[in-house]
């Protein structure tokens, strides 16, 4: 018997092409050494892997790396969303990047580099299988991103956001790590859906207190990755000291790969009756301390920082209805699963857009600044004021922001669904919360500007393609989120 595995090099092609373009961009900036050159074969890159998740997705489940019936790599419908999102993220990202990079004070080889091999460990994070695929792809999106937040040079804020990135993630990995060791000393596999259905099968295996323990553990690892309380003290001194279009980049494919790799650990391997009371109190308390924290923030990236985290409660709640019985049935679950997917794909949508106006009303290479120093940006920037109106308005949940307004009320149905009522009312008060501090910030766009402030210049037009598209995305996307939903629930 030959021992040479096949391998299904079609369903490997999305990874190919993001592996493939992290290596182009290295050679370019090495050979050509032109910095728009560098940009234009990441940005190329980043939509040919998009374009190849979609087609290859669109054929059909395919696996490989196979041992009998167990696969590593498992590439279909949520998969292919998985990757042409996360490439999506990375083109728009290195679309609102070019003030940044032409400032100087960012290499533009090593910065596109970095990106597509993150944009890499997203595609695979998608398709994998096993445990050893997921936690290596989740670190391959990561570890660019440690490099990413510190690359500026000459500035203290980056080194310290960098450091402070650094340790909790390494943490985070050795705690995820530590639980799928125990995992596999508990059941002997460490494909997902082999340890989905031993634990199933085998009750016995639930009463142990190593298998509780190993659980626990790769819930908490992960939870680091989405920034959900009480693992969330990284975020907003990691996105504030980060240059902005990486804050971005962290808020949005870096949140979205860690989702995804919660899902497929909670869909696939971990048992709903332990999980399930975890995910729903984390849940809870990540909206509400992530809420209530946002309102007493005074500068823009915090803001944003905080109501990251409020949003990734709202990811997490549907995966809430495990607790419960009646939240465990095939049809619950399923409309759980896709709720927290669809949730994800609609806010990464508008938080990327509300980052895009923030690079556009701000200097080149600066921060983030205050809200005051947005005060009166819309009259000044019509356009733009009005798109990060409406970024805000989504994220709040209001019309006509409709992609925010349907991805909450999907999360309020698939709890009703799944008869937990309790953290359906904690969801719409958590809404009501975030009221406040959407809606000061987009008034404060609109209000009148302070006597003697400067006027910020006009936005580079990749900014301001960027952000035209995010938009045009979110609306689109706001009038037919079922495409969205069908998708996530395959």
């Amino acid at each position: 018997m030959s021992l040479v595995q096949s391998v299904d090099n079609v369903a490997m092609l999305p990874a190919y092409l993001a592996a493939g373009t992290a290596v182009l961009v290295l050679l370019v900036d090495l050979l050509v050494a032109r910095p728009a050159v560098t940009v234009a074969t990441a940005a190329v890159g980043a939509a040919g892997t998009a374009l190849g998740s979609a087609l290859v997705g669109a054929a059909g489940s395919r696996r490989t790396f196979c041992v009998g019936a167990d696969c590593s790599w498992v590439f279909d419908g949520r998969a292919a969303l998985v990757g042409a999102v996360i490439a999506l993220l990375t083109l728009g990202v290195l679309a609102v990047s070019g003030p940044v990079l032409r400032a100087g004070r960012i290499p533009v080889g090593e910065y596109c580099f970095l990106l597509a091999c993150a944009m890499t460990g997203g595609v695979v994070l998608g398709a994998a299988g096993d445990l050893i695929t997921l936690i290596v792809a989740l670190e391959t999106l990561t570890l660019p991103l440690y490099v990413l937040v510190g690359l500026r040079r000459g500035s203290l804020a980056g080194a310290e956001a960098a450091v402070t990135f650094f340790v909790v993630s390494v943490v985070a990995t050795t705690v995820t790590l530590l639980g799928a060791a125990l995992l596999y000393a508990v059941t002997g596999t460490l494909h997902l859906e082999r340890l989905g259905a031993t634990l199933a099968d085998r009750a016995d295996l639930l009463d142990l207190p190593l298998t509780t323990v190993a659980v626990a553990l790769v819930v908490a690892g992960l939870a680091f990755k989405v920034a959900a309380v009480p693992f969330h003290a990284w975020a907003p001194a990691t996105y504030d000291g980060a240059p902005l279009p990486v804050a971005a980049y962290l808020s949005t494919a870096s949140k979205f790969g860690g989702v995804v790799a919660l899902l497929a650990v909670v869909q696939r391997a971990l048992p709903g009756e332990v999980t399930g009371p975890v995910l729903a109190l984390l849940a809870a308390l990540t909206m509400t301390v992530g809420n209530l924290v946002a309102l007493r923030q005074r500068r823009t990236v915090r803001l944003l920082a905080w109501s990251s985290v409020a949003q990734a409660g709202y990811i997490l709640a549907p995966l809430g209805v495990l607790a419960l019985a009646a939240g465990r049935t095939a049809d619950a679950r399923a409309q759980a699963y896709a709720a927290a997917v669809a949730y994800a794909v609609f806010f990464v949508l508008l938080e990327l857009a509300a980052f895009a106006a923030v690079v556009a009303l701000r200097p080149a290479d600066g921060d983030g600044g205050t809200l005051a120093d947005l005060r009166g940006a819309a009259r000044r920037h019509p356009w733009v004021g009005g798109a990060f109106a409406l970024a805000l308005i989504g994220l709040a949940g209001l019309p006509p922001g409709l992609a925010g307004l349907f991805a909450k009320v999907t999360v309020v149905r698939s709890l009703l669904a799944g008869h937990a009522g309790w953290l359906a009312l904690v969801v719409a008060l958590n809404a009501v919360i975030g009221l406040a501090y959407y809606l000061r910030v987009a008034a404060t766009l609109y209000a009148a500007p302070r006597a003697g402030a400067a006027a910020p210049g006009r936005p580079a037009r990749t900014v301001a393609l960027a952000l035209g598209v995010a938009t045009a995305l979110a609306i689109v996307i706001g009038f037919a989120p079922q495409l969205v939903l069908d998708v996530a629930a395959r």
